[in-house]
């Protein structure tokens, strides 16, 4: 294949070096995945108007997550398991984030513990599942605390794991040699993971076990309690849950359906950004997770009120595709589309983007 020069040949990459149960995991979302198709036609549906003339090329990409410096407003979204994908896993996705100058969110699903991706030097996020057991939720704010984690991310939309029948009929189970790192320890947590079942994901049955269905707001009010680090809530699309968040001590929160891999009959996640974005108070900030695959995505989610965007599948196939190398790849090609969009926008910095006008503007006599 010749040399990549967008996100979806490195997905093409990525299908021909993993099994069929593998990338369906990897792709696939819950139910008939009419969110996961609804997620791209949203992004596809929105256009927006460029200015020309202005001047500008060479627009400034750099920003401040909560005030730790980025070289773009794109992270690595928190994804279980990296090495599925390749051997060296979460510490190579961690050297090409550092490379790249972005944040990398580790999952509590890891296959690399949390100390371990720390030693690389990138800056890191730690994206929480509530668990059952609450010694243990303790035990991982501490690690991620001590291991120089600069953010806490909660996940607010898995009070269970959706079915998703691409892993149902393949009865996906982990490879002997893949397991949550983080979680290490628990045998009956780790015998789940890797035991098939027929007609049953083994990884659906590990989270059944061990993350805690009943999260309330009461629970984001205790993280706030448990730590000085800012915390960020993920998985919400409502506005009242967003401004709610806020009201509960959050510092930012990420309009997502998990990328469509949880109650598929949600809309597209970017048909939601605008109405959070409009509700959550200053200093609050609004990341966007879920389709995110060109330069010009980015840009539609900053127009539309996003601060910065979580990029998911695509680092996965950079990762299968060719390791650190891959993911380097993924996020300088994105860098680029980025750089290119705001230019033939003629947005000169970031800021610019909210003044875009969205679909088909109308526009008064005198031009305003």
């Amino acid at each position: 294949m010749p040399t990549p020069v967008n996100l979806f040949d490195y997905a093409e990459l990525a299908r021909r070096s993993l099994s069929d149960s593998i990338w369906d995991f990897l792709c696939g979302g819950s139910g008939d995945e009419v969110t996961l198709r609804a997620n791209r036609a949203a992004l596809d549906r929105i256009s927006l108007l460029p200015r020309v003339l202005t001047g500008f090329t060479d627009p400034g990409i750099a920003c401040n997550w909560f005030d730790r410096p980025s070289a773009m407003p794109i992270a690595v979204a928190p994804m279980a398991y990296h090495k599925l994908f390749d051997v060296q896993g979460e510490l190579a996705t961690a050297r090409a984030a550092k490379a790249a100058g972005v944040p990398l969110i580790v999952s509590t699903l890891s296959s690399v513990p949390i100390e371990a991706i720390a030693e690389v030097g990138a800056d890191l996020w730690f994206q929480l599942y509530w668990l059952k057991d609450q010694d243990l939720v303790k035990s991982m704010i501490r690690r991620a605390e001590d291991a120089g984690c600069t953010c806490i991310m909660v996940t607010a939309d898995v009070p269970v794991m959706a079915r998703r029948l691409r892993d149902l009929r393949n009865g996906f189970v982990l490879p002997a040699e893949v397991q949550a790192a983080n979680l290490a320890g628990s045998e009956y947590l780790d015998s789940i993971s890797h035991t098939a079942s027929t007609a049953a994901s083994a990884v659906a049955r590990h989270t059944r076990e061990a993350f805690l269905p009943g999260l309330s707001w009461g629970h984001v009010e205790q993280l706030r309690a448990m730590t000085t680090l800012p915390i960020i809530v993920k998985g919400l699309m409502d506005p009242r849950d967003a401004r709610r968040a806020s009201e509960c001590g959050a510092n930012g929160v990420v309009v997502s359906n998990h990328g469509g891999r949880q109650f598929d009959g949600a809309p597209g996640a970017l048909e939601c950004l605008a109405g959070v974005a409009e509700v959550v108070p200053r200093g609050c900030s609004v990341l966007f997770d879920s389709g995110i695959r060109t330069g010009s995505d980015v840009l539609k989610a900053l127009a539309l009120g996003a601060d910065g965007v979580l990029l998911g599948r695509p680092i996965l196939w950079g990762l299968a595709a060719q390791g650190q190398l891959g993911v380097e790849q993924v996020l300088a090609l994105l860098k680029a589309e980025l750089q290119d969009a705001l230019v033939l926008t003629g947005c000169r910095a970031l800021a610019d983007t909210r003044a875009l006008a969205i679909g088909h503007a109308q526009y008064s006599r005198d031009g305003t």
